[in-house]
């Protein structure tokens, strides 16, 4: 009842903005009773303490009016949280004592009460009140304090929770469960909740990893609708009729390669060398014949907008009839492709290109590593074999994309060297290994032959000027720039070039002086930091990362939904389509599915990220009580992170160091005030694991 009334007073006084409201025409307006009279004065009294509203002249007023907004919260940490403006998409930072109890889900009401604070780099924002309760998956963990089992939520921190109800559930320490909420409060530590399930043990990442996805929202099955329309296009294979229309390429030495594991094959090449220098075809699998606009298949693809790869498992954004099947670009089988087909100078320069519809057959489905044995001269006689009927394209594609990479070296492009992992599972989904994922020769070709693809998809429709979506990259922000020359000097690393001005070229410069540097690791993220982020619009900004004025993503249709997109737009352009035509159907359209695909990205981001952490901690359970030598990647006010070679991190609490006062110095070392001892990030440390907790993720270690 009590945010009942809060809502009612709010919503009153909005619109009477700077005038507000005398005490009797409010309570009249509110249709308070006699006997409720005190409880609705009382409610007034609480907002005026917290600052919502006050009263002057015999009037109350709503403060700070025009900065109210509604918004869902995201995110929640013990101290904070973050809530996005469900209008602007803008998150904004909220202290933990103004989140009103709000959990992750939860649509409120808040007011913007500080403008861009520089710790979070966003507006700081109050919850007013809880407008919508989440109806949401919420997850945690049951823990033993004292001598009861209480629950720890997994998507906010605070204090374990008071377990009312177990609904029939035999649950025991360790169990990671989903529960709802029994009853509200303002203070996070003081909810209650009921069990509903449990997923297992919280002591295996994959368990940790369900019950993620289900609090994540992240679809996993697709709908009976969804399925019968992909059955449909496997059954039916592909017919004649399917040919008309399309240029037969089946006689070109067309091969693809992927990982040893890939079973989405979306992409395929063709390379010859020509008079005037090379004639190369990336041939895409054509996704866009087969899910056709208005089918549940499309609005699925919407729905998802990218596939996830999370450790041994995918989240297809299209059931594996098509992504495995049909549109997959499988060896000795005629496909269905959307190809682009460019002439190249012998200086790597596109002179001309076309997309047309195709029909391929790849002759061989390559693996990065076996290009690689090749590309060395330690292939096997296997191997060789394998590869026969292509084997005189790999050294001509070799040769073109050396001559890519120094034309985007000459570009000043920006060469981050940013660590992946790789997680490495048994049959059983339990983590026996993490590495670093290498990156080969093969693997940098495809990546260049991709590059030209995407670029002349972009050029054709900014030429032609229809309406795309486009891969953008904003130049960095003159602040972070500033930020990282200021770092750089704390580093005790020359800054030259880094100003508030820099371009892609001068961090590209910075890069590669710092190369051999010990700290060339924690100059790499610093330089990545200073970045945007890319994502999509339908506006052809640039690419300031590549360094290239026309840049979308055309060549992964099978697992991102902008390629999806613009390959609908050029299946009409090659059908013949004018572009006014293409101009009245698609500019909304492309507006709406460049959101759509990059807040897809992000969510698929996150989850890859945050998932990664549970067979890190998974991993490292079994290594207690081991050393290992690393470097510390980050500092906070609690303590600092290390990463190990294998691209583990973990965190040294401030607790585990030499008793002393600590405070955080430049962003980049934390540092005992007394005797002035600093650890600083790039720092070479050999520290101890003494905890793994793959319920949550988080590894501790302590200095050696």
């Amino acid at each position: 009842m009590k945010y009942t009334i809060r809502k009612k007073i709010i919503d009153l006084l909005m619109p009477a903005k700077k005038e507000g409201v005398t005490e009797g025409k409010l309570l009249t307006l509110l249709g308070a009773t006699k006997k409720e009279r005190k409880r609705y004065l009382g409610v007034l009294e609480v907002l005026e303490k917290e600052g919502v509203i006050y009263f002057s002249k015999g009037r109350y007023i709503l403060k700070g009016a025009k900065h109210y907004f509604e918004g869902t919260v995201v995110k929640l940490s013990r101290s904070h949280g973050f809530i996005r403006n469900d209008s602007t998409g803008e998150e904004l930072f909220v202290r933990g004592r103004d989140l009103q109890g709000a959990v992750p889900g939860d649509r409120v009401l808040a007011r913007v009460i500080e403008f861009k604070d520089e710790t979070h780099n966003s507006d700081t924002a109050s919850v007013v009140l809880v407008l919508e309760e989440t109806e949401g998956v919420l997850t945690g963990t049951v823990v033993t304090e004292g001598k009861k089992l209480k629950l720890r939520p997994d998507s906010f921190v605070s204090d374990p929770l008071t377990i009312v109800r177990y609904n029939g559930n035999d649950i025991k320490d360790g169990d990671k469960v989903r529960f709802t909420i029994h009853d509200r409060a303002q203070h996070h530590s003081d909810i209650t909740v009921d069990i509903d399930s449990i997923y297992g043990s919280s002591g295996y990442a994959k368990v940790s990893v369900d019950a993620y996805i289900d609090e994540k929202a992240i679809l996993t099955e697709f709908s009976a609708a969804v399925m019968d329309e992909a059955i449909a296009i496997e059954h039916r294979g592909i017919k004649a009729a399917d040919y008309e229309g399309r240029e037969d390429l089946r006689d070109l030495p067309i091969f693809t390669i992927d990982g040893a594991d890939t079973k989405d094959i979306d992409d395929a090449i063709s390379i010859e060398r020509t008079e005037k220098g090379f004639s190369l075809g990336v041939h895409i699998a054509d996704v866009s014949h087969y899910v056709k606009k208005g089918s549940e298949l499309e609005k699925e693809v919407h729905r998802r907008g990218t596939s996830i790869y999370i450790a041994d498992r995918v989240i297809p954004m299209l059931p594996k009839q098509l992504s495995n099947g049909i549109c997959s670009l499988n060896p000795n089988t005629d496909r269905l492709a959307f190809s682009c087909l460019m002439e190249l100078s012998g200086n790597g320069e596109i002179k001309s290109f076309r997309f047309a519809k195709t029909v391929i057959r790849s002759r061989v489905q390559g693996v990065y590593s076996e290009i690689n044995s090749i590309l060395a001269g330690e292939e096997t006689e296997e191997i060789r074999k394998k590869y026969a009927e292509v084997i005189s394209a790999i050294p001509v594609m070799a040769e073109l994309s050396a001559i890519l990479d120094k034309n985007r070296d000459r570009r000043g492009a920006p060469e981050i060297d940013s660590k992946e992992s790789k997680i490495i599972c048994n049959s059983e989904g339990i983590c026996i290994d993490i590495k670093e994922r290498s990156r080969g020769v093969s693997e940098g070709i495809i990546e260049n032959f991709m590059l030209c693809a995407n670029n002349c998809a972009a050029k054709l429709a900014m030429e032609k000027g229809f309406p795309f979506v486009y891969r953008i990259h904003e130049a960095p922000e003159s602040e972070k720039l500033l930020r990282l020359q200021q770092t750089l000097v704390h580093l005790g690393v020359d800054p030259k070039g880094i100003s508030e001005k820099s371009t892609a070229a001068d961090l590209s410069a910075l890069l590669k002086r710092t190369k051999e540097d010990p700290k060339s690791s924690v100059i790499n993220k610093l330089t990545l930091r200073s970045m945007m982020k890319a994502k999509y619009s339908e506006e052809p900004v640039g690419h300031f990362g590549l360094v290239m004025a026309e840049y979308a993503h055309f060549t992964s249709p099978i697992r991102r939904y902008a390629d999806f997109t613009i390959h609908r737009i050029l299946s009409d352009y090659v059908s013949g389509t004018s572009v006014d035509k293409l101009n009245k159907k698609y500019t909304k359209l492309c507006r709406e599915n460049a959101n759509r695909a990059s807040t897809t990205e992000l969510i698929a981001v996150e989850a890859e990220r945050d998932c990664e952490k549970f067979y890190m901690a998974e991993y490292m359970r079994n290594h207690i009580g081991e050393e290992f030598d690393g470097y510390i990647s980050g500092v906070i006010g609690t303590g600092f992170f290390v990463e190990l070679p294998n691209t583990v991190e973990g965190k040294v609490d401030v607790l585990s160091l030499p008793l002393g006062s600590y405070e955080v110095a430049n962003d980049i070392s934390l540092v005992e005030t007394l005797s002035n001892k600093a650890y600083t990030i790039g720092d070479a440390v050999r520290v101890k694991c003494v905890k793994a907790d793959a319920g949550s993720g988080l590894i501790d270690f302590i200095l050696v």
